[in-house]
């Protein structure tokens, strides 16, 4: 998942794959990446959660970035 701290009600998508070891096949997770208005910075959060088959979360990793990055 990706949110948009400067716009959190827009939907950037996020994906589920069902996961069985080794690296995750290249364009498994769809979203709509960082597209802020011409001109403007936003700040963005992606979260990525490990669950079991019952839902329970194993692990979550979280990363923070502006786009346009370095303004």
């Amino acid at each position: 998942m990706m949110m948009d701290y400067n716009k959190p009600d827009y939907n950037h998508g996020g994906s589920t794959i069902a996961y069985k070891g080794g690296p995750v096949p290249r364009g498994a997770i769809s979203y709509t990446g960082p597209c802020p208005p011409a001109g403007a910075v936003h700040r963005y959060i992606w979260t990525i959660k490990a669950l079991d088959e019952s839902g329970k979360v194993l692990a979550t990793a979280k990363a923070e970035g502006r786009f346009p990055a370095g303004k």
